[in-house]
């Protein structure tokens, strides 16, 4: 599911927006709004779905942990994030090309096993890094709540294109935020004007470049 697909703009994002408006509690709203994530997600990625989650709960943990224990502890669950976060991004990046080149040098057949790239990997496994890190160099930022966290790594508007948020950044806007006529009709239109120049600009650029690019490698 795209920003620009009628499933989003028709469906998903007006049911989110309704139950969202009706819900008064910050806690409530965020869960809305974790929930609705997973669903975005899994529309295009829905084997990923339980690997996003995971890594949501290993960075969930950690958290916890590296706010405990001595100095040489909470390093070592710091140095655990991101071995789990960057090896699991390594693993379904690199792994296959890794094994094609280890059998290449060493003249034999790898049965190297293929692991196709989940979308959004990439930024949700750098977001649940941050998670630990800022939580590590400031205890106060550690949130108990584990929809928070979810919220926070898998957040659709950015979950699958970006950009990469610290967790101090936005980590007060999860616990506190506004909702009213100003600021909703302000977002809409930011929302139009951006899918204005998606659709208008932006794909047509985009259906030239391919041609242009196409064209060079004949």
């Amino acid at each position: 599911m795209t920003f620009s697909s009628l499933a989003f703009l028709f469906i998903f994002f007006p049911l989110t927006f309704i139950l969202y408006a009706l819900t008064k509690s910050i806690k409530a709203r965020n869960i809305i709004l974790a929930a609705a994530s997973i669903v975005f997600y899994a529309f295009g990625e829905p084997s990923a779905v339980v690997l996003l989650l995971l890594s949501v709960a290993c960075n969930y943990i950690l958290g916890i942990l590296v706010t405990k224990g001595n100095a040489k502890s909470k390093k070592m669950y710091v140095v655990t994030a991101a071995v789990i976060n960057i090896g699991m991004l390594f693993g379904f990046k690199y792994l296959g090309f890794f094994g094609s080149v280890l059998g290449d040098l060493t003249h034999s057949e790898l049965n190297v096993p293929y692991l196709r790239l989940p979308i959004g990997i990439s930024f949700f496994t750098f977001q649940g890094l941050s998670y630990v890190i800022d939580v590590y160099r400031n205890k106060k930022l550690l949130q108990r709540n584990p929809f928070y966290v979810l919220l926070y790594i898998s957040f659709f508007p950015q979950l699958i294109a970006g950009p990469i948020v610290r967790y101090e950044d936005i980590s007060y806007q999860l616990r506190h935020r506004e909702f009213n006529s100003d600021r909703v009709s302000r977002g809409i239109l930011r929302f139009i004007f951006g899918l204005g120049k998606k659709v208008l600009v932006a794909n047509q650029m985009g259906l030239v470049a391919d041609k242009v690019f196409s064209s060079s490698t004949d």
